[in-house]
């Protein structure tokens, strides 16, 4: 029985915290535009998908221009594994 003025204080705090988290949410925009983003995955042109450049493999790993150019093509070939 003690439990219960523990336990009811308890739970009525939660769900006034769980009433303000979705209030927040709906209010700063987190649930506009969701047939949006549903449909988002469909479309090619994601920046996961462009091609790695020899550039862009020097500035990331510090490769001398031979070795980066090699790397960018091993990465860009669909035949390798």
């Amino acid at each position: 029985m003690e439990s219960l003025y523990l336990l009811i204080p308890f739970s009525a705090a939660l769900v006034l915290g769980v009433i303000g988290v979705f209030g927040w949410a709906v209010h700063s925009g987190q649930f506009d535009g969701l047939e949006a983003e549903g449909a988002r995955f469909l479309h090619d042109d994601l920046p996961g998908d462009l091609p790695v450049t020899a550039a862009a493999l020097d500035a990331d790993q510090g490769l001398g221009d031979a070795a980066a150019e090699e790397s960018a093509r091993r990465l860009n070939d669909p035949r390798s594994p």
